[in-house]
């Protein structure tokens, strides 16, 4: 009778598994933290002001262009 060979692969396909885990857990939470710190700011005056400026603008533009939508076939 030859003696067992111990095999180690169990062992490195653990090691392998466990590794790719840490390494997309660290993704994950970069991934995290870039996205929390790119939040956009409340709305301040300032930028409802610039919005009611914008709306009175696109109401004061004439949009006419006299054309005779019904005759288009």
């Amino acid at each position: 009778m030859e003696p067992e060979k111990k095999s180690n692969g169990a062992f490195i396909g653990l090691a392998i598994i466990i590794i790719i885990l840490v390494v997309g857990g660290i993704y994950m939470w970069q991934l995290n933290k870039k996205t929390t710190e790119t939040l956009p700011e409340p709305v301040t005056t300032e930028d409802s002001d610039a919005l009611s400026t914008l709306e009175t603008d696109i109401q004061a533009t004439d949009t006419n262009i006299n054309a005779d939508v019904n005759g288009l076939k």
